[in-house]
């Protein structure tokens, strides 16, 4: 039996983070803060219609944490530098926001930041169609539509379902997830970015 005194030389100093399945992606992403035509507002990107993954939807500036990043903030603005093409001396992070566990993305870090000299802006077509902003004073007296989506608990065949305590009541487990959606001009809004949206408007709402 290993004595406690190893125990806690392994755990000295630990600080909490969060626990992932092994393999799950770590992301991190900038809600962009910018003046368009001297109207504070947020900007959004259109995502290349070439891309393997959510071709054509509309995102925040972000994107995988790599091994390298010293921290997911860092991740976030390195990943702004190369979307859009801004220096990092025009990025200014103001905070964090909340750490959001997906069952599909993984784990996604946002900022709140705000973004200067957006007039030197060249988005990466690779990874980018186009951006466009909304202004906050449209975004505050909106009201996005909501709807359910329903998620199914549904093992493999597998699975030692049997095994299990109270197995009936896990066969039958269903999860009800609220899905956003902000309706401007052409575009629609929703998924994680209409979630991180959501949580910034309500942090930030005026009195």
């Amino acid at each position: 039996m290993r004595d406690l005194s190893e125990i806690e030389a392994k755990l000295a100093g630990r600080s909490a983070s969060v626990l992932t399945q092994k393999g799950s992606m770590n992301a991190a992403v900038i809600l962009p803060l910018v003046y368009e035509n001297g109207e504070l507002s947020i900007l959004f990107e259109v995502r290349a219609h070439h891309l393997n993954s959510q071709p054509g939807e509309i995102c925040f500036p972000g994107g995988r944490i790599d091994s390298d990043d010293p921290t997911p903030q860092l991740a976030a603005i390195r990943e702004v530098t190369e979307e859009l093409g801004l220096k990092r001396e025009y990025i200014k992070p103001l905070a964090p926001l909340d750490i959001l566990v997906t069952p599909f993305r993984g784990i996604i870090y946002p900022f709140a930041a705000v973004l200067e000299n957006i007039e030197s802006i060249t988005p990466n077509q690779a990874e980018v169609d186009h951006i466009f902003t909304v202004p906050l004073s449209f975004l505050y007296t909106y009201e996005p539509k909501r709807y359910e989506m329903k998620l199914h608990f549904e093992p493999d065949e597998h699975f030692p379902l049997d095994q299990i305590s109270n197995s009936r009541t896990y066969a039958a487990r269903t999860n009800t997830l609220t899905e956003f959606f902000y309706y401007y001009k052409q575009y629609v809004i929703w998924g994680l970015t209409a979630r991180i949206l959501t949580h910034f408007l309500d942090l930030t709402r005026p009195d």
